[in-house]
């Protein structure tokens, strides 16, 4: 097996060479060992080691290994060798949690360490040897596609209900068939636990299972044991989903999220703690399937410049998506050129701002914005054509008469 992660990784055989050099009982730990045995490409190594964290920062740092401690409450620390990451953390037991955080001891038992981890496929271990040590099943759990906790799930739920939503990732990355009984009948009865979490670690789960596979059948997981009705409390529109997964939209969480959730953007983006980019975006999504203004490919060239003027490229885009689930719900090559148009496309500006209708003699005051809309809803008029040079000849005209209206667009 450590023949394949060096195949994969090359430059992390060096790496755990050094590392091992100077922590020989440390083992790879949790996802590379399970990805290793799925033969799934691997991303973070992890490791874990029964030496006390400062132990392990004296014996990196003796070896020359920069150290950066990242977790030490926890017994993180992270060893970069050639610009590469490895997190190696000391072996630990629970010794309270409250559903959201535990409190931790050091342990020399690598069966008690794989017994706090969530799942089966994720309490593996391997040491240098390249012997995998599997103390709960996870190997025959990866080989049949079964996710399950380790021991008593509802315990595991306890202990950080956090999993539950993990459950639902981890299936639709490994799962195979029907969900494991224990772990859904537990998950209905503790669901509640989710309101005790901080929304950014809920949002970090639900942004990976919107963007990850199998997200129809997952939903309707999340659906039947009351999970996805306490996260989107207002509704949750999956058929409006399936149709816009069928499209063949990007795996976009909030692409995605806009088009399932209902209700108001504002107050979902809130309780979610989203970004003020995630927020913008959210509201974007939602707002086309109101009123907002739709791309379709049957707009002429002057139309698609008036669309661009008001909004950027990437938002029109998401909007595309929406108006193609919603007439089509299908792929489609004439939905699929709109797109490349817009992003192709200069955006046009307004060659105007408020110091030019000073310059013209409008004095100060509201007829300076009055103004300046009538010269703009002309220029949008004109397929946003008009070049600078016009739109000041526009300007005079409206100075002098003090009352030229826009044309409708």
């Amino acid at each position: 097996m450590l023949d394949r992660l060096a195949g994969e990784l090359p430059e992390a055989r060096a790496g755990l060479a050094r590392i091992w050099a100077v922590l020989p009982r440390a083992r790879l730990v949790g996802g590379v060992v399970r990805d290793l045995i799925a033969g799934r490409p691997v991303a973070d190594i992890d490791m874990a080691t029964p030496e006390a964290p400062e132990r392990v920062m004296a014996a990196l740092a003796e070896a020359g290994i920069r150290i950066v401690p990242t977790g030490l409450a926890h017994g993180t620390v992270t060893a970069v060798v050639a610009g590469r990451p490895y997190e190696v953390t000391t072996l630990r037991r629970d010794e309270r949690t409250d559903g959201r955080h535990a409190v931790v001891a050091w342990t020399d038992d690598w069966r008690e360490d794989a017994a706090r981890r969530d799942f089966t496929i994720n309490a593996m271990s391997c040491g240098r040897d390249g012997v995998v040590h599997d103390y709960f099943g996870g190997r025959a759990d990866v080989r049949a596609g079964h996710v399950r906790f380790v021991g008593d799930a509802a315990t595991r739920i306890h202990e950080d209900a956090l999993r539950i939503l993990r459950f639902f990732r981890f299936h639709a990355r490994y799962g195979r068939g029907e969900p494991d009984g224990a772990a859904m009948a537990a998950i209905t009865v503790l669901a509640d636990g989710l309101a005790r979490l901080s929304a950014e670690r809920v949002w970090s789960e639900l942004r990976r299972i919107l963007a990850g596979p199998a997200l129809m059948p997952t939903l309707a997981l999340m659906a039947q044991s009351g999970v996805l009705a306490r996260l989107l409390p207002e509704g949750a529109d999956r058929p409006a989903l399936d149709r816009l997964l069928a499209t063949g939209a990007p795996a976009e969480p909030i692409l995605r999220l806009g088009v399932l959730a209902q209700g108001d953007a504002g107050g979902l983006a809130a309780r979610l703690r989203l970004s003020r980019a995630e927020t913008l975006t959210l509201s974007s999504v939602m707002s086309s399937i109101g009123t907002a203004p739709m791309p379709d490919p049957a707009l002429d060239d002057d139309a698609r410049r008036r669309l661009l003027a008001d909004e950027p490229a990437d938002v029109l885009v998401r909007r595309s998506w929406v108006g193609q689930a919603a007439r089509l719900g299908q792929p489609s090559a004439e939905w699929d050129a709109l797109r490349r148009d817009l992003v192709a496309r200069p955006r046009p500006v307004f060659p105007l701002a408020g110091r030019d209708l000073l310059a013209a003699g409008v004095a100060p005051g509201p007829r300076i914005g009055q103004a300046l809309a009538e010269v703009r809803a002309w220029w949008m008029a004109g397929g946003c054509r008009a070049d600078r040079k016009a739109c000041l000849a526009r300007l005079r005209e409206c100075a002098v008469d003090g009352a030229a209206g826009p044309p409708s667009v």
